[in-house]
């Protein structure tokens, strides 16, 4: 089973793939996080045969870039348009004004999908951002939109806490100012391409600690 990820690659998703017994291929466009990447997975001195594959590259040539490789799996936490530069490299999706960078985008999710197998699933990990004035992009919605234009049926959300405890003192100043709510979360969007029976199918068993149950029969 392959599980890619084809956009900004930090070292965790392969780490996680690698221990599950998955074969992971990620691509990011900044040589020295790959390089990051497999520093730490060698310097870990990591067992067994399956090993992460970080590439470098322009995610919207994955299809060249993972030659004959097909993914199980997509998984991808994207640059937040221009939230964060990443680096100054042009070709930076983080470096564009939004309808670059949303054209980009389209091009990868495009790209990736090409990559994933029939009757699968696809996860991104995507936020609002605002624009100069204050005002949303809609990124999210962008993001379900350019999966479905792709060919993929969007399947699942969830939405993903971070940051929560201090959130009331970090927004109190910015809602006084211009009354910006808080923002505490992200969200997890699941698309499928094909039937969601048989990609589900695909997945295999799924394994439920035990101690679980327990934990939850005594409360």
């Amino acid at each position: 089973m392959w599980v890619s990820a084809f956009l900004l690659c930090g070292s965790v998703r392969g780490w996680v793939a690698a221990k599950t017994g998955r074969r992971y291929i990620g691509c990011d466009l900044r040589r020295e996080q790959v390089e990051e990447n497999r520093a730490q997975w060698a310097a870990a001195n990591q067992g067994g045969d399956i090993t992460p594959e970080w590439i470098c590259g322009d995610s919207r040539n994955i299809g060249a870039l993972a030659g004959a490789a097909r993914a199980d799996m997509l998984f991808s936490c994207p640059p937040y348009a221009d939230l964060e530069r990443y680096s100054k490299d042009p070709a930076d999706l983080s470096n564009m004004d939004y309808p670059a960078f949303i054209a980009a985008y389209r091009e990868i999710v495009g790209a990736s999908l090409a990559l994933l197998l029939p009757d699968r699933f696809a996860c991104f990990v995507v936020g609002e951002v605002r624009d100069k004035r204050g005002i949303y992009r809609n990124f999210v919605a962008d993001t379900i939109a350019a999966f479905i234009d792709a060919g993929a049926s969007y399947y699942n959300e969830a939405i993903l806490i971070t940051q929560a405890g201090s959130l009331a003192i970090r927004a109190a100043d910015g809602f006084i100012k211009s009354r910006k709510l808080g923002k505490t979360h992200q969200n997890v969007l699941v698309f499928v391409k094909g039937d969601p029976r048989r990609a589900t199918a695909a997945c295999g068993p799924v394994e439920i600690d035990p101690e679980l149950f327990e934990a939850e029969a005594l409360e």
